[in-house]
């Protein structure tokens, strides 16, 4: 299986060696080729604007979204804004594909990042541990939106609509796995499902 990483900007190596501890090949993805023959992609964490303002130099904004209109693909922090339908006032390229409405930097600065155990069932019963850097919410989701996991005061931090998957924290700077094993085994049972119905 080869998933693909954008390789602009944030923490990408950090989910490249995940993706390969479990077995993925990963592949950095820095231009429209790049997309070429990847089962699925991650868009890190990082700095929305910077992300999508590199993403609009190298071409990739209408790339990326083709792209993710039919293959799965997931947001982290950053990346959940990139695929986000709607952000509020804020101006920056998107990818617009996810029924959700994101306030970016909803925690604050740098200096209010925090980590807590959520509750993630499709993940099992044990709690996920997930660091939040200067995080984005989810603040509206809409049909077909499903969410995932929320805050103890109910504020959502991630949530899948079919095939797009989005987290406002970092699993992948966590030693808990689980979250990318959830992402491997989506894109598995949808190529399963394609075959059945070819």
């Amino acid at each position: 299986m080869k998933i693909g990483v954008l390789a602009l900007q944030g923490a990408f190596v950090e989910h490249e060696k995940i993706l390969n501890a479990l077995g993925a090949e990963a592949v950095q993805v820095r231009l429209p080729t790049d997309l070429e023959g990847l089962d699925g992609l991650i868009i890190p964490g990082g700095e929305s604007t910077t992300i999508g303002q590199l993403a609009a130099t190298f071409g990739l904004i209408e790339p990326l979204r083709a792209f993710a209109r039919s293959k799965p693909t997931w947001g982290t922090c950053a990346g959940m804004i990139f695929l986000a339908k709607d952000i509020g006032s804020d101006r920056q390229p998107l990818l617009g594909l996810m029924d959700v409405t994101v306030n970016r930097n909803a925690f604050g600065r740098q200096i209010d990042s925090f980590e807590t155990d959520l509750d993630v069932p499709k993940l099992g019963d044990a709690p996920f541990h997930a660091v939040f850097i200067r995080a984005p919410l989810v603040t509206a989701t809409g049909e077909g939106v499903e969410t995932l996991a929320s805050l103890p005061d109910g504020r959502i931090v991630a949530v899948e609509q079919g095939h797009l998957l989005a987290t406002a924290f970092h699993p992948e700077l966590t030693s808990d796995h689980r979250f990318h094993a959830y992402f491997l085994a989506q894109i598995r049972a949808g190529q399963k499902s394609s075959a059945g119905s070819a």
